[in-house]
């Protein structure tokens, strides 16, 4: 089984899958797989585009964990989608030294959903798990991820509005 781990930049993937990996399991970096895939690099957004649908096309399914702000975006059998509060994301965005353009587009793609919706376009209902880790530890948090792949929590989305986190148009 191949199970995702995806989220907005900030929201824990990297720690999670850390101690995934010191629990045993087999964790991909799909940052490690894109390489070749790199269309430009986007200075000013301190990123890099990549061709997705290319990436996607050759990416090899493995028994594990892929973890990337895109791993949604793969053909996994159960997807983990991580969420943070914006205001607090935003703060963990400043600490890491973040571009503000980067910051802003992270925060507002978080209070949009963004990446859960990109998911339930693609992925069952059934096989979704959305965890906020905005106040829950690595361990709490990778508590639920083990007991969602063995069944025995059920799929959970769709439970955060933070719409109220969106500045507004000026």
């Amino acid at each position: 089984m191949m199970y995702g781990i995806s989220g907005t930049p900030g929201t824990g993937k990297s720690a999670i899958a850390e101690e995934l990996e010191k629990r045993g399991y087999r964790v991909v970096h799909a940052t490690d797989t894109t390489q070749e895939f790199i269309i430009e690099a986007d200075n000013d957004r301190d990123t890099v585009i990549i061709d997705e649908e290319a990436w996607i096309a050759s990416f090899r399914p493995v028994e594990g964990f892929v973890e990337a702000h895109l791993a949604h975006l793969l053909p996994c059998d159960l997807v983990i989608i991580l969420r943070c509060r914006p205001d607090i994301l935003k703060s963990r965005l400043v600490k890491r030294g973040y571009p503000w353009e980067k910051i802003r587009e992270n925060v507002e793609a978080e209070a949009l959903d963004v990446i859960l919706v990109e998911t339930l376009e693609i992925h069952p209902p059934g096989h979704i798990l959305e965890i906020e880790t905005t106040y829950d530890t690595i361990p709490v948090c990778v508590e639920h991820i083990e007991q969602f792949i063995r069944r025995e929590i059920p799929s959970s989305y769709g439970k955060n509005d933070w719409s109220d986190y969106l500045e507004p148009m000026t």
